[in-house]
């Protein structure tokens, strides 16, 4: 999932009976404003709209994160941070995007998943830290959005299908697969150079 994706979750996004992941909207934020910084608006294209199965290990990363989340709202109390969304129109009044509000209203309430213990949500800044602890002090130059990458290589390598692995990180094109997530690293290569001597000196042999 893309950064703003994975932000963006709100827990009727996750059908824990099924396994299913809905991708439906991205958060992004506009630093500007005042009264809340993060809106949700509509996935990068159509095709980003997508269901992600989930997998063994995450279900179970999720539904204990999910009770801990719990445990953090008794804890806090009414001091938990709860949100609602405003609905953002244009001039013509049509809806364009909703905008992230801390109230205690029922009305409009929503419900996101990654949060700070208290509530707070902060959108894509709650792993700022933890990326500046990966490129500061372990020296690893990657950034969350870098995963995607990762993921499709590994997958490919795996002899997954590309046109599966572009369905799940939602392009409308294969060839953006191919020329933007799909690394090509040393031993890749390496390997291509093995296997074509391999070949050749199985036909000389012959």
């Amino acid at each position: 999932m893309r950064t703003g994706e994975v932000f963006a979750l709100t827990w009727d996004d996750i059908d824990f009976n099924n396994r299913i992941i809905k991708i439906s909207k991205i958060v992004y934020a506009k630093d500007k404003e005042e009264n809340g910084r993060w809106y949700l608006g509509t996935t990068k294209t159509v095709d980003s709209q997508r269901e992600v199965y989930i997998c063994d290990t995450l279900y179970s990363a999720l539904s204990d994160y999910k009770k801990m989340q719990n445990k953090y709202k008794k804890k806090y109390g009414k001091n938990y941070k709860r949100y609602i969304l405003e609905e953002i129109k244009n001039k013509y009044g049509k809806l364009v995007e909703y905008k992230i509000i801390e109230n205690n209203s029922k009305r409009n309430k929503i419900e996101m998943v990654f949060t700070r213990n208290d509530g707070t949500y902060s959108g894509t800044d709650v792993i700022r830290y933890s990326f500046k602890i990966i490129h500061c002090e372990l020296d690893i130059k990657c950034r969350f959005y870098d995963l995607r990458g990762s993921f499709a290589t590994k997958a490919l390598r795996s002899g997954i299908e590309i046109k599966d692995i572009s369905r799940i990180l939602g392009h409308s094109k294969i060839e953006t697969t191919e020329n933007y997530y799909i690394i090509s690293s040393i031993d890749n290569l390496k390997t291509v150079c093995e296997f074509i001597e391999k070949e050749i000196d199985i036909k000389i042999m012959d």
